[in-house]
């Protein structure tokens, strides 16, 4: 599915909020110190952040604004320690419960930044790939009924 379907049906059916401005992403990218990818870039320019299935406070999967993406050690951890987890991911989807989709900047596939699973328990030591683009992990969770895609018994597809 392309990107602009997905765009589109995050607008008809889901809870968006308004574009980020490319000033909005430029500061971001440089208060961050790494670029969106194309796939992101054309998420934040469509909204800036989003809520699937349900708004606040009872959304599961809550696409992050920019201005709230931060390192997964300091979300999840509250630490800016190498420790506690990787300086490269950041998270992109809060869960709730302090778990996270998070985005690892350090290893792009094909251009776009693999998303990994962070669940609070045991992140850092484990923070499987969930896939390997935005694209992907969009189109899984807005097929997933409103439940984590990647907790199911099936194997995950690329």
């Amino acid at each position: 599915m392309s990107m602009k379907s997905l765009l589109a049906e995050v607008s008809q059916l889901h809870y968006p909020r308004p574009p980020a401005t490319p000033l909005q992403i430029a500061a971001f990218e440089a208060r961050m110190g790494w670029k969106l990818d194309e796939e992101l870039r054309a998420f934040y320019l469509h909204c800036n952040g989003a809520m699937l299935f349900a708004p606040l406070p009872d959304v599961n999967y809550h696409l992050l604004p920019l201005e709230s993406i931060e390192r997964a050690s300091v979300a999840i951890r509250g630490s800016e320690e190498g420790a506690d987890g990787s300086p490269s991911h950041f998270t992109l989807v809060d869960m709730q419960d302090t778990n996270f989709v998070l985005l690892d900047v350090a290893t792009p596939v094909n251009g776009c930044y693999p998303l990994l699973d962070a669940f609070h328990e045991t992140y850092p030591d484990e923070a499987p790939r969930i896939a390997t683009s935005f694209a992907k992990f969009l189109e899984k969770a807005l097929r997933s009924g409103n439940r984590s895609f990647w907790l199911s018994d099936g194997p995950l597809e690329e």
